[in-house]
């Protein structure tokens, strides 16, 4: 195996004996073979739209194919190998339309891939096929950015698709992209300008996902969530997905069960179509997701895993834990087709919490339909110099040393400043009170990482209001990234001309120094140093 699409990436530069996910060296090489049965299936799929041929069945598969391939989704060799067969056969059955189309009849490449009869085969197969490769390095380093940059694009995109938001210029481009890897043709300008329409396309991606969220759920409104518990049965609730949740309060009602979020789910409780229909939503429990091991241990219920972020269950939970979706690990039992009936008896046969217990309370809730209804008290806090800087402290949290950066940095944010913060890097912080500034908390959670798009509207707001670009407003973006979701919200920053990025806790392993030096050059990228270094470096 090598793999280094995650910023844990071993000794900086890549998995090779064992992914520090956990992820074994049959799946991973089995993932590389998924990306490249779906680039055959992608081949065919191209010329099926050139022949007028509609197949939105096929586009939601490959987003979940390759979905699948994300770090910590799905660490199930089995379930992977069922993929790569799904996509050869789907493949072979839409050759026959393309043909009978009046399309091609031949092919070459990964559409003429046939996969090995057993797994001992498939193994010999995977070890065949790698990473996108090219004679250049930095051509290399760009293919693989935009491959991971896709796989973030196809996260959100499937996010969106199960709220019944699509678009097909989404799937055109992650599909034409992932077949003009398969050649190397492309120059490095070329692959610049790819790796810009990622953006476009993850930007879209996220305001899909956006108007799903709003339109199933209501827009998020300021929430204080409880951090401690209620007497009584329990189940966590992690990852990103809301449509599970919705579903698990559904089968819950009426049980005597409150549910909890966990990690990016936190977010959740902002939404009136959830935390107010569901009164038994009560609170949430525990930080980020390479905190689950010890927290998981400890909580008393069941726990869902609905999308990316599950590491391996320890003996202390393995049977009180389940996935959904897309999340598999071997030997834990999956909740398929939205039945959550196996999690919610498990946590009727558990004990659950004891006592009521208090932990304090955090705020969410501050999508861009909430900041911007108080926008004239932001704009009025801006000119009267109450408020003279904003920072958007976000990104993905983990393991790795130097991620008390973020922390540090906005311990040390001066009290004229507000915070803006989403994805799971703000539990090094999420639960500090840092006041507010004129009834403005200082401290604003706008979501998950899934909600980006609510700090582009924001700085874009504000934008307007000042009649400036976003690079002239008084904001600066301090981001850590962990997988390629946060890949693909850089390159649609990058592709919305924001520059002076501060980016950490290290940079990504598939970056070459040229690529990084384009970086530097255009957008004025930089790695975090430290927080009083960058602050006085911000302000002055």
């Amino acid at each position: 195996m090598f793999c280094y699409q995650c910023e844990q990436a071993a000794k900086g530069t890549g998995c090779a004996k064992i992914g520090v996910c956990g992820k074994e060296p049959q799946v991973s090489d089995l993932q590389d073979l998924l990306i490249h049965a779906v680039q055959g299936l992608c081949q065919v799929r191209v010329a099926a739209r050139k022949a007028g041929i509609a197949d939105i069945d096929t586009d939601r598969f490959i987003r979940k194919a390759i979905f699948s391939t994300l770090t910590n989704v799905d660490f199930d060799a089995t379930r992977i190998e069922s993929l790569i067969r799904e996509a050869v056969s789907r493949r072979e059955e839409l050759k026959g339309k393309v043909a009978a189309a009046g399309g091609p009849s031949s092919w070459e490449g990964p559409a003429t891939f046939e996969p090995a009869a057993d797994s001992a085969g498939l193994q010999e197969q995977a070890a065949d096929v790698g990473q996108p490769e090219s004679a250049d390095p930095d051509i290399r380093s760009l293919k693989h950015i935009v491959l991971y940059g896709i796989k973030g694009v196809a996260a959100y995109a499937d996010h969106a698709g199960i709220l019944g938001q699509e678009d097909d210029e989404v799937d055109r481009y992650m599909q034409e992209t992932l077949v003009e890897m398969i050649g190397d043709d492309i120059d490095l300008n070329g692959w610049v300008e790819r790796a810009m329409a990622c953006g476009k396309a993850n930007l879209r991606a996220m305001e899909l996902l956006d108007a799903a969220n709003t339109g199933a759920y209501g827009h998020p409104e300021p929430t204080s969530v409880p951090l401690g518990a209620k007497k009584g049965k329990a189940i966590l609730v992690s990852g990103h997905d809301l449509r599970d949740l919705e579903e698990i309060l559904k089968q819950t009602e009426g049980k005597g069960i409150y549910v909890y979020s966990h990690g990016e789910m936190l977010p959740a409780h902002g939404y009136p179509g959830l935390k107010k229909k569901y009164p038994h939503f009560y609170g949430h429990y525990g930080t980020a997701w390479q905190n689950q091991q010890k927290e998981f241990a400890e909580f008393p219920g069941a726990i869902v895993m609905t999308t990316n972020c599950i590491q391996k269950p320890t003996d202390a939970y393995k049977d009180n834990i389940f996935t959904s979706g897309l999340v598999a690990w071997p030997g834990v039992t999956h909740c398929a087709n939205y039945d959550f009936s196996p999690a919610v008896e498990r946590a009727l046969a558990m004990e659950g919490f004891t006592e009521d217990t208090d932990k304090g309370s955090v705020l969410v809730g501050f999508g861009h339909n909430a900041v911007l209804g108080v926008a004239d008290k932001v704009i009025e806090g801006v000119k009267s110099k109450a408020i003279r800087h904003f920072f958007l402290v976000a990104g993905c949290d983990g393991a790795k040393p130097g991620r008390n950066y973020y922390t540090e940095f906005v311990e040390k944010v001066p009290s004229d400043c507000v915070v803006l913060t989403l994805a799971c890097g703000k539990f090094r912080f999420f639960d500090k009170q840092l006041g507010d500034i004129g009834g403005i908390p200082r401290l604003l959670d706008i979501g998950q990482c899934n909600d980006a798009y609510s700090a582009i509207k924001i700085a874009g707001a504000l934008a307007d209001a000042f009649e400036c670009g976003v690079n002239d407003l008084p904001l600066s973006m301090i981001l850590s990234w962990y997988e390629q979701k946060a890949v693909a919200i850089l390159l649609t920053l990058l592709y919305l001309g924001i520059k002076d990025i501060r980016l950490g806790p290290s940079l990504p392993a598939f970056i070459t120094p040229n690529v990084l030096q384009v970086l530097v050059d255009n957008f004025n990228i930089m790695p975090i140093s430290t927080p009083d270094e960058d602050l006085r470096a911000i302000l002055g």
